[in-house]
């Protein structure tokens, strides 16, 4: 006999819980789909998923009736401690990021205000169905920041996969910092971490490849590396050529944007077992180049989504999704568009469930824990996101599942999150964590960083618009 949830506190720890009569998205290889199925959660696995599943006595049910029961998302590229910034940089080109943050004010975060931005992070990362987040953790100028972002991250909700960088020293001398490597060997084999890698870039046109000495540190540890790669006049094709000539480019290493590279430098991440993490609200906003989907499915390469930085961009994987549709539906049309003669694009190559792939499954491709994650397969982990939402004329009706994720539903839909079957989102209010001490710790570090700043703070938030001509337009309104 089950035990069924309406409004009643959150299942007790350690209680099998059912999920009944939803749309499941299983995301196994198949694309499973469970018009009306249940999921079954026992000691934080999946122990089941079908149609009118029996259960043990006591378990929990969520009636899923009316939603879409699916697998948690996977963030592969956030820079967590820039949360605490959030907003701030809406109106921000590449250029005037990195000089806020590498050249003039990032080496103003303490350690605490890298912890205050890693903890709203997870929570706002939970709240939205990501279940799995990699800390693009590159300010870490400091390993007592360093300590200070492995805290904040082990005792959040959610799971977690620490890339350690510093911006603010090159990746040949930081990675050779015994206290460094200390770090990155405890972070590796602490259980209660989902993983560990190590974040630099190659921005050098150096033919004597200095960085090699950071991949060989990766190599030694046993560490995935993550680069940001194809970024518009910072990171091109050299760093790539550089990296595979030097027989560096291992599989599972991860390029994030990867917008602006030859086809030669694709090929090269394809042969050697390279992924993708687009974040294409960022690579819209900032001119790393055209958010590369294209060119990613034309050489095979797989790809997980990411959303960068809060700073900017919105902290969801459902914005990601559905930008990452838009852009590769806009490209496809513009093209037919410009060709002599033009041509109608009369199907999309893109489809609302690859996306949907890209930020589940294929994030937990991305780092390596495929064997885990990713899917509602028994067996697997149990990281269950039910999105449904009764008050909402959005939700009626329902008919594509894959349709009302991507263009549909937003993190106000997200009704249930479980991480290894523990509630941490329950009936749409997260329950896991304490916000109220959070947003403490938050108002503590805008304060620090507002006095540091001094004058620069509104202007950094408003950047001048400088004059520029406008072209003559012969064609005037007229009453």
């Amino acid at each position: 006999m089950s035990v069924k949830m309406t409004g009643t506190p959150a299942p007790k720890p350690g209680q099998p819980i059912v999920f009944r009569n939803g749309i499941v998205l299983t995301m196994d290889d198949a694309r499973t789909v469970l018009p009306r199925g249940d999921v079954l959660v026992v000691d934080g696995k999946i122990a089941g998923v079908g149609v009118d599943l029996s259960v043990p006595d006591g378990t929990c049910e969520i009636d899923a009736t009316g939603g879409i029961v699916m697998p948690g998302m996977v963030d592969t590229h956030r820079h967590m401690w820039q949360t605490a910034m959030r907003g701030y940089g809406a109106d921000w080109t590449l250029t005037q990021y990195f000089v806020w943050y590498y050249l003039q004010h990032g080496m103003k975060f303490r350690p605490q205000d890298y912890a205050a931005g890693n903890l709203i992070s997870a929570l706002d990362a939970v709240e939205s169905g990501v279940t799995t987040s990699v800390d693009w953790s590159h300010g870490l100028r400091t390993v007592e920041h360093a300590e200070a972002a492995v805290d904040a991250l082990v005792s959040s909700p959610g799971r977690f996969v620490f890339a350690y960088g510093n911006i603010h020293q090159s990746p040949w001398e930081w990675t050779a910092d015994p206290a460094v490597q200390d770090l990155l060997i405890r972070s590796r084999d602490d259980s209660r971490m989902f993983g560990t890698q190590i974040a630099f870039d190659v921005p050098n046109q150096d033919e004597e490849f200095p960085e090699l000495a950071a991949y060989q540190v990766a190599k030694d540890l046993g560490l995935r590396v993550t680069t940001h790669a194809g970024v518009w006049g910072a990171t091109n094709d050299w760093g790539i050529k550089n990296a595979y000539d030097a027989g560096v480019m291992e599989e599972g290493f991860t390029y994030v944007h990867a917008a602006s590279l030859s086809a030669d430098s694709y090929q090269k991440i394809a042969a050697t077992g390279g992924n993708v993490s687009l974040a294409t609200e960022s690579e819209d906003t900032c001119g790393q180049g055209y958010p590369p989907i294209h060119n990613l499915r034309r050489y095979g390469i797989p790809v997980s989504l990411s959303v960068d930085t809060s700073v900017w961009f919105s902290a969801d994987l459902f914005s990601a999704m559905r930008a990452t549709v838009n852009a590769d539906r806009a490209l496809e049309h513009f093209k037919a568009h410009q060709l002599e003669p033009a041509e109608t694009i009369t199907h999309v190559k893109l489809r609302a469930q690859d996306v949907v792939e890209m930020a589940t499954r294929g994030g937990a491709k991305a780092i390596g824990k495929d064997h885990l994650i990713g899917s509602l397969e028994e067996g697997k982990l149990a990281d269950v996101v039910l999105l449904k939402n009764d008050d909402s004329p959005t939700w009626a009706p329902l008919i594509n599942p894959w349709g009302q994720i991507v263009y549909q539903a937003q993190r106000g839909d997200v009704h249930t999150v479980l991480v290894g079957g523990e509630v941490v989102k329950s009936e749409g209010k997260v329950v896991a964590g304490d916000l109220a001490s959070v947003k403490s710790k938050l108002d503590d570090t805008v304060a620090h960083l507002e006095r540091e700043v001094g004058d620069e703070w509104i202007s950094g938030q408003f950047p001048e618009i400088p004059e520029s001509e406008v072209l003559f337009n012969p064609y005037q309104y007229k009453k």
